[in-house]
Parts: C-alpha cells; structure tokens; sequence
C-alpha cells in the first residue's frame, strides 16, 4: 500500500499532480497514522512523523509524488450567534473557557453539537443553530506543531485571492507559450 509521508499546504498544491482525494470531518483531518481510501478509491496509508492538522485544500503527498487533496467534510455544528458583536464576544469568551474546539467568524461562532453549552449561549441571550459545514476551528495558540510553516502558510490563507499568483507561479504559463514558440 502506498504510504503518504508529508503535508502540502494548500498555497503549493499543484492541481495536475492530484490523484483522488479524501473527505474528513475535523477529527479525521487530525491524525498521524492510518489508513485512508480517497473518494475515488485509492487506499494508502497516511504515516506522518507527528498528527497535524490539515486543512480543506491541502495535500498529502504519496511516496509516488503524487497528491491526494484533503476535502473538509460538512459535518453536524451548533452556530452560535447574536445579535449584537459584544454579546457574542461576551459568548466567545464563555465558550473558550470552556477549552472546547470553535470556529469564529465575523458573525457567528461555530462548535461540535454540546447541549450544555447550547443552554449557556441562550441563557445569555444568544442562539445556537444546528447547521451542516465543514468545522475549521481556531487553533490554540499554544499547539504549534509546525510553527514556522505556519506563519508563511497563512499569509495567503488570509486574502483569499491571494492564492490566485501562487497558481501562476505552479503552472508558468508565460513559460509554456514561449516553449510552444
């Protein structure tokens, strides 16, 4: 069975080398061993030094140098939200006393189906709605299991078109042309 040893990040992952790809819900995209088949059929074996997180985009590259990219899977949340951005601050805060993964964007905060926790955010005046995404929590700000990588994956992450240059960059097209004649 084919082993898949490393990580690409996604700003690096060069669409014509991917093979198949796998779908995992959050705690599938958080391993360090174990076997995997691709939406496509392709069985291996992922074999990493240590469990990273991998994200909706990434790659896992094969010993072939092939690519299976990582496909983040819908899976069932609780979106937290209020109607006002200091009440769900307020709720943020209460949420990550509680130490348990959250997703947070500019309008609602998004966590793992927790009826304690469901009760606290209406108590306070929030709601929780059952929803179906894929769940890509923060990361602590102590586990940085690849920390530098970390830092330069992220830049392109943040504008979201950004990523759109790194593509150019992978497939040189000016190059092609020139070659062609």
């Amino acid at each position: 069975m084919l082993r898949a040893t490393a990580v690409i990040r996604k700003p690096a992952v060069k669409a014509e080398k991917v093979v198949d790809s796998v779908t995992l819900d959050h705690e599938g995209r958080h391993r360090r061993r174990v076997t995997l088949t691709g939406d496509g059929g392709l069985a291996f074996l992922l074999d990493l030094d240590k469990a990273v997180i991998l994200n909706d985009g990434d790659a896992l590259r094969l010993e072939d140098g092939q690519l299976v990219r990582i496909i983040a899977a819908p899976q069932p949340l609780l979106a937290i939200r209020a109607e006002n951005p200091l009440r769900l601050l307020r709720l943020a805060w209460h949420i990550g006393n509680r130490h348990t993964p959250a997703e947070i964007t500019a309008d609602a905060i998004y966590i793992e189906e927790d009826h304690v926790l469901a009760e606290m955010v209406r108590g306070q005046g929030g709601t929780a709605t059952r929803v179906e995404r894929p769940f890509q929590p923060e990361r602590g700000a102590y586990d940085h299991d690849c920390g530098h990588d970390h830092g330069h994956g992220h830049g392109h992450a943040h504008h979201h078109h950004g990523h759109d240059h790194t593509h150019d960059h992978a497939h040189t097209h000016d190059h092609d042309h020139d070659r062609h004649g």
